[in-house]
C-alpha cells in the first residue's frame, strides 16, 4: 500500500509558536515572550473590545487622522483636482477628505476631475463601512455585560467553628442583584509527582456555601481546612516555596439586563494572611435595622 502526502492549503498551515516564558512572582502567573500567537493586533475584535475607552477613543482618532491623510495625499497627488481648493494645498486636501468621509458635502469644495471623482469614490465607500463598523463596536462594547464585583484585598487563613478555614470576602457594588450566583475556588500549586515530574496542579476546595439565590451585598466565601483539604498542613513557608495561588471565580445573572457576567480575582501567597479576622461589617441601628459598613471591608485584626 501507499500513501501519498497531501499539501495542506497555505490557510490550515498551523505556524509554529513562538517561545513562551512563564515567570511565577508571589503566586501570579506572568507570561512574557508570547511572540505573535498571542499578539492583540493578530485579533483586532478582541484588541477594540477590551481595551478601555479612553485606550479606544485614541484609537479610533488615530486611525480616523490616518485614513484621510492617507486619501488627502491621493488628491494632493492628482494636482489641480480639487475645485475651490488652494493649488498644492495638503491642508485643503485634508479637509475636503474630511467631509467626503463623513458625507458632510458643504459644496465649497468639489471634485472637477474624472481622476478625484474616482478617490472620491472609493473614500464614499470606505467612509460607509467604516461608519458600520464603529457603530457595531460601539454597541458591542456598550452591551457587553460587566459585573461590578470586588473581592477583599486579601485573604484570611482563620479559625471558624473550631476549624482552621480560609476564608475571602466579596461584595456586589450595584445596587441590584445578581441572581443564582455561584462561586468557585481554585488552588493552584507547583508539584513533583512520584515520578519526578514537575506540574503545575489545579484543586477545587470545597466551600461551605458555593451558591446563593441572590447576591446584593457581601458574602463571606468560606472553605474548611480538613484532612481531606489540599491546603492541610501548609504553613505561610510552604505557601511561598510552592508559589500557591488561589483563584476566586464568580458567575450569576444580572438581573437589570437579563445576561450572564462573571468576575475573577486571584491571591497569591502573600495576600493570604494567617490568624487574623475580618473587621466586621455588618451593624445595626438604635432602631433594629441592619446596615453594611463597606469603609472596613478590606480591614483585618488579630485573633483574640
Amino acid at each position: 500500500m501507499k500513501f501519498r502526502l497531501k499539501r495542506l492549503p497555505r490557510k490550515q498551515r498551523v505556524r509554529p509558536l513562538s517561545r513562551v516564558h512563564i515567570k511565577i512572582r508571589n503566586g501570579q502567573l506572568e507570561i512574557m515572550g508570547m511572540g505573535a500567537w498571542y499578539s492583540y493586533w493578530r485579533d483586532p475584535y478582541h484588541l477594540l473590545l477590551t481595551l478601555p475607552w479612553s485606550g479606544f477613543l485614541v484609537l479610533i482618532c488615530i486611525f480616523y487622522v490616518t485614513i484621510n491623510a492617507v486619501f488627502a495625499l491621493a488628491y494632493w497627488v492628482g494636482g489641480d483636482c480639487i475645485a475651490n481648493a488652494r493649488p498644492g494645498s495638503f491642508l485643503d486636501a485634508f479637509f475636503f477628505s474630511v467631509q467626503t468621509l463623513a458625507s458632510i458635502g458643504y459644496g465649497a469644495m468639489y471634485p472637477k476631475t474624472t481622476y478625484a471623482n474616482i478617490i472620491v469614490t472609493i473614500e464614499a465607500m470606505i467612509g460607509v463601512m467604516g461608519i458600520a463598523m464603529l457603530t457595531g463596536l460601539a454597541f458591542a462594547r456598550f452591551s457587553r455585560p460587566t459585573a461590578r464585583v470586588i473581592f477583599s484585598r486579601v485573604a484570611l487563613i482563620t479559625v471558624y467553628e473550631g476549624m482552621p478555614t480560609l476564608t475571602f470576602r466579596t461584595a456586589n457594588q450595584r445596587r441590584n442583584m445578581i441572581l443564582e450566583a455561584q462561586m468557585r475556588v481554585y488552588l493552584m500549586r507547583d508539584e513533583v509527582t512520584a515520578e519526578g515530574q514537575f506540574m503545575r496542579r489545579i484543586y477545587d476546595l470545597k466551600l461551605l456555601r458555593n451558591q446563593t439565590p441572590s447576591f446584593s451585598l457581601s458574602w463571606s466565601v468560606m472553605h474548611v481546612i480538613d484532612q481531606s483539604s489540599p491546603l492541610y498542613g501548609m504553613t505561610p513557608e510552604s505557601l511561598i516555596q510552592t508559589n500557591t495561588m488561589l483563584i476566586a471565580s464568580v458567575s450569576g445573572i444580572d438581573e437589570t439586563v437579563a445576561q450572564v457576567l462573571h468576575a475573577r480575582h486571584s491571591y497569591g501567597a502573600d495576600e493570604i494572611l494567617w490568624n487574623k479576622r475580618f473587621v466586621d461589617i455588618m451593624h445595626q441601628t438604635p432602631d433594629g435595622h441592619r446596615y453594611v459598613d463597606y469603609q472596613h471591608f478590606h480591614e483585618v485584626l488579630p485573633l483574640d
